[in-house]
């Protein structure tokens, strides 16, 4: 809610470094009109403002919060504070040269630094998840942000959403290997944990709820959570010092808070980050960071339908700050609206939406299959008409969110192509020989009993009656048109042709009006 009224974020994630500046910034306002975007997740850094122990600097994030003012947009704030990427990139250099007061994990016993050797080899540093002094620095630095925002934004709510950290987690290892996280380790789990741990198994990933359910119920960490305790003694301290910052924050404004995370994709933990906020480790994260409203998946792996399944499954609102720029960018968000009733979906990087892509863009989008949508970049003039039309349509779609009167299907979920609206229901076929698109989306939205509003493209659209006692449907009418100032404005009333046979190659807003009958 922003402002008393539903809001859905059709946003984008930035490239780490363009918000850093201000004047940097404007050509990417710039792309953002373009795609047709009403709101942006912008990082802001802890390096740039506590650049001195205690001496804040908030020019920066005045500027952003003017610009988005000026350009009608709504912002969420991504904290880099101890953690982005796994790593302590952005903390000061007086967090960074002081390694006594503000500990380096060691992933390796002894030592500070390392090389992920599973990781191409990439240098590696972070700060332990267990030192009291980083994380009291943390928080400190993040209620004061906090207590700023609510200053000079309180009244206009230009700041809708904050991210706590970005992607946490300990790479290399699925635990740190100091002492101190040794000796930790050989001490027994709170029994609290244990106890909820045991009463929330129904709930998780089927290895994590083995281990829970088989182990002790009362001891070390191996003995309680046997194979998988160092992943899930990483994800308890991670997540309690999250929880610490979100605290702060939320104790002096206390908007809506997000932890996202870097994917496990069945590897490790260590290949991903160990102990963030991944499905595995939910219901840890559930416990121990109670002030983290949403976890939120990063999504560049191919199953988009099948993540989103998992980080919605308990309740969980899907919230998407980082996702893909290929060509199925936009038909995903038109889903994401449609199916699972998102609050945010946010291209990451998407000021290069249209571009080529670079061999390590490629890499993370997964062009080494064979689908060719995956290396086609999103059509710039499409990924704006999505956003537009459901930016107009915000109103209508956000008093049906929760409701089964919004529906939708994509061509990437091949054995779903049917919604059902009471007396009615729609198929989207694929795969005819006029309809070649794999990219595929379609969005029906109910009004009244027999009028419906759909977005569709890439798909031979068919009404039909769900009822035996009226087993025949017509078409009364078939508009095509658009939203002006919240009213529906007719631009083709279609018939003939265009009723016998709705397909559609291009993306279509459309208002049909049905009638059954025997």
């Amino acid at each position: 809610m922003v402002q008393g009224k539903p809001f859905i974020m059709l946003s984008g994630e930035v490239h780490n470094s363009n918000s850093s500046s201000v004047e940097y910034m404007e050509q990417i306002w710039d792309k953002a009109e373009e795609l047709g975007m009403n709101s942006l997740l912008l990082p802001v850094t802890w390096e740039l403002i506590e650049p001195e122990e205690g001496k804040f600097d908030f020019s920066l994030v005045d500027g952003l919060i003017e610009q988005a003012r000026g350009r009608g947009k709504k912002l969420g704030f991504l904290w880099f504070g101890a953690w982005k990427n796994a790593q302590c990139y952005y903390a000061p250099e007086w967090v960074k040269t002081d390694l006594e007061r503000f500990k380096r994990a060691e992933v390796e016993k002894g030592k500070k630094f390392t090389y992920l050797k599973d990781f191409y080899g990439m240098p590696y540093t972070s700060l332990s998840y267990l030192c009291e002094e980083t994380n009291n620095a943390d928080a400190r630095a993040f209620r004061k942000l906090m207590q700023h925002i609510k200053e000079i934004d309180e009244q206009e709510n230009t700041v809708v959403v904050v991210q706590v950290e970005n992607e946490t987690g300990l790479q290399g290892s699925a635990r740190e290997n100091s002492d101190e996280a040794d000796a930790l380790f050989e001490e027994n789990v709170p029994q609290q944990f244990v106890e909820y741990m045991r009463a929330h198994a129904g709930t998780m990933v089927p290895d994590v709820r083995a281990v829970v359910e088989d182990g002790a119920k009362s001891g070390n960490w191996r003995a309680v959570f046997g194979n998988a305790a160092e992943e899930i003694f990483s994800a308890y301290h991670i997540a309690s010092y999250v929880n610490k910052v979100a605290i702060a924050g939320k104790k002096v404004y206390p908007l809506p808070t997000v932890a996202n995370c870097w994917l496990d994709k069945g590897q490790e933990a260590g290949m991903y980050p160990s102990g963030g906020p991944v499905s595995r480790m939910m219901e840890v994260w559930k416990y121990c960071a109670p002030a983290i409203d949403i976890i939120a998946p990063d999504i560049y792996a191919s199953d988009f339908c099948g993540i989103c399944d998992e980080y919605t499954r308990r309740g969980n609102p899907l919230f998407i700050p980082e996702t893909v720029t290929h060509s199925y960018a936009g038909p995903r968000k038109v889903y994401a609206v449609g199916h699972y009733h998102a609050l945010c979906y946010a291209p990451f990087g998407f000021e290069e939406m249209g571009e080529p892509f670079s061999a390590s863009e490629g890499h993370l989008f997964g062009m080494d299959t064979a689908d060719p949508a995956l290396s086609t970049p999103q059509n710039v003039e499409e990924y704006g008409w999505y956003s537009q039309t459901l930016n107009d349509m915000m109103p209508l779609l956000t008093e049906k969110y929760g409701t089964p009167d919004l529906q939708a299907v994509i061509c990437e979920r091949k054995d779903v192509d049917t919604m059902i609206f009471g007396a009615y229901g729609f198929q989207a076929i694929m795969n005819l020989p006029v309809i070649e698109r794999k990219d595929g989306v379609c969005l029906v939205l109910k009004k009244s009993e027999n009028e419906f509003y759909v977005i569709v493209n890439g798909y031979y659209l068919r009404p039909f009656s769900t009822t035996n006692e009226k087993p025949y449907v017509d078409i009364l009418s078939l508009e095509e048109g658009e939203f002006e100032n919240g009213n529906w404005k007719m631009t083709r009333r279609l018939n003939g042709d265009e009723v016998a046979l709705m397909k559609y190659n291009k993306p279509t807003l459309l208002k049909i009006k049905l009638f059954a009958y025997n």
